[in-house]
């Protein structure tokens, strides 16, 4: 009998929602998290997607599918796309949380810039998917924040039907978007709390996959 492969879907890096060819509002994302998460997850021997914002960083060898998208729309549409085949989805992509209610498909000169920019929601990926979940499939969802990190952590995982939200600061002297280390804290559903210390992100990424493997598919790396 011929044991599961786990199917992993990823996001990763920021999205960039555009007022015109050439300006658009984001944030310093570096997608290093998410990277290193789907590398750990190839290296543990599952089949990864990743669905990547713009970022530098170089993807990993022996992915399933990589998909590189721009806006938090393309983001959308391409984890849509594989959400309904993946066991796990591990979104880690910073999505802006809004975007220009218009696009000019040309660039505005300076002297017709409108100061006065009008913003509309963007699609609340993860809560919109975790509408279709089901059973055996996990969702895992991250929150950075700035402030009151646990708390805010908690009501995202509850509000958006999450099995864990990754907590983590991102700002102050080190963590967070670009670094090339970070700490985080793992709430579980269950009132799990599994707290990673500060260490370079392959590292926590490696101890993430490690754990979420044991916890959803009862292996062990």
């Amino acid at each position: 009998m011929t044991e599961h492969v786990v199917r992993c879907l990823i996001s990763a890096g920021p999205t960039r929602e555009h007022l015109d060819p050439v300006r658009y509002i984001s944030n310093p994302s570096s997608g290093k998290m998410g990277v290193s998460l789907a590398a750990a997850a190839v290296r543990a021997g599952w089949k990864v997607s990743l669905v990547v914002g713009p970022c530098e960083v170089p993807l990993p060898e022996g992915l399933e599918e990589a998909v590189r998208v721009t806006s938090s729309d393309e983001m959308y549409s391409a984890l849509s796309e594989r959400f309904d085949s993946a066991d796990i989805l591990i979104m880690s992509a910073a999505v802006s949380d809004m975007k220009p209610q218009s696009y000019v498909p040309h660039k505005v000169k300076k002297a017709d810039i409108d100061f006065c920019v009008h913003f509309v929601p963007t699609v609340d990926i993860l809560k919109t998917l975790s509408k279709r979940k089901a059973q055996g499939q996990f969702l895992v969802g991250f929150a950075a924040e700035t402030d009151d990190v646990l708390n805010y952590a908690k009501k995202k995982l509850a509000e958006k039907n999450l099995d864990v939200v990754a907590a983590n600061k991102v700002c102050g002297k080190r963590g967070g978007f670009g670094d090339s280390s970070n700490e985080m804290t793992l709430i579980f559903k269950d009132s799990d709390v599994k707290f990673l210390e500060y260490a370079k992100k392959d590292y926590i990424a490696e101890k993430m996959i490690g754990i979420f493997s044991e916890k959803f598919f009862h292996k062990k790396i």
